[in-house]
């Protein structure tokens, strides 16, 4: 091969790792035997960046997820807007991935709009206790819908809740999930879900740029979690956790330092 034609071909090495490598490790990955919660164990969180090098992002990225969303920092505003979800009911499969179980909604169901752009609805999970906390405060259950564009961007809404009232759209799925209790890595088909029926409850949200809280922690992913702390019974809380069934007692990455990133709390204007 002559000089030239090596370097056309260097250059096109270069475009495909320019442009294809972001989107290739996009999406949280669907096998998570490789990982573990568990913060004496090799494969631990402190360690998720050491096990694959497309997850080196889990130790050495400065945008990580997730982090305390403290009033020390928070900007108020009222110009980002509220939050426009587009959602329309839709196929649904379950599935447990072995650290947490995971609702994909097979065509997606419909959309949100974060600045001008439309995200797509793909699944959802749980993570217990929350990942984000508020103040230093950790609650005990999280619920990450997750959110992508076109050109692969992730927007994920997270809603955190309390120990308290039985949460409907749970209930919904409660037969489902016992089903998969003592399985894993199964997935059985649930039919048609309305994420509508998923209360948000609140107005005001936090918004932040992060990342995955699962390898390969992926950044630049646009984060909204709603203020208001919604509430769960314990028994759903304890169900999720016996289908989980893994032994770290509990699937919650730990916090990330904020760096110098912008935290914005949206309030509306009283007008």
């Amino acid at each position: 091969m002559d000089n030239k034609h090596l370097q056309y071909s260097s250059i096109l090495i270069v475009l495909i790792i320019v442009f294809c490598a972001p989107f290739a490790i996009s999406q949280e990955v669907d096998d998570e035997s490789e990982f573990t919660y568990d913060m004496n164990s090799p494969n631990g969180p402190d360690h998720w960046g050491e096990i694959h090098p497309e997850w080196r992002l889990c130790k050495k990225g400065k945008l990580q997820s997730p982090i305390d969303l403290t009033h020390k920092r928070v900007h108020t505003t009222s110009k980002l807007g509220k939050i426009n979800r587009d959602y329309k009911p839709a196929n649904t499969t379950l599935i447990n991935r072995g650290h947490d179980l995971m609702l994909r909604w097979v065509r997606g169901a419909g959309h949100i709009h974060i600045n001008k752009t439309k995200y797509q609805l793909n699944q959802l999970h749980w993570h217990t206790p929350t990942e984000h906390t508020i103040n230093g405060r950790r609650f005990n259950l999280e619920l990450h819908l997750v959110h992508q564009s076109k050109n692969r961007r992730i927007a994920v809404v997270g809603i955190l809740y309390k120990i308290g009232r039985r949460d409907s759209f749970l209930s919904k799925l409660e037969p489902y999930l016992k089903a998969l209790c003592s399985k894993r890595k199964v997935e059985k088909r649930v039919g048609i879900i309305d994420p509508r029926k998923i209360k948000i409850g609140s107005k005001k949200y936090y918004r932040y740029i992060g990342s995955l809280t699962t390898p390969p922690c992926t950044e630049n992913v646009v984060w909204t979690i709603a203020k208001k702390v919604r509430t769960v019974s314990r028994a759903q809380v304890r169900l999720i956790r016996k289908a989980v069934h893994d032994d770290a007692g509990a699937n919650a990455r730990p916090l990330q330092p904020l760096n110098n990133r912008l935290l914005k709390l949206y309030r509306p204007d009283d007008h």
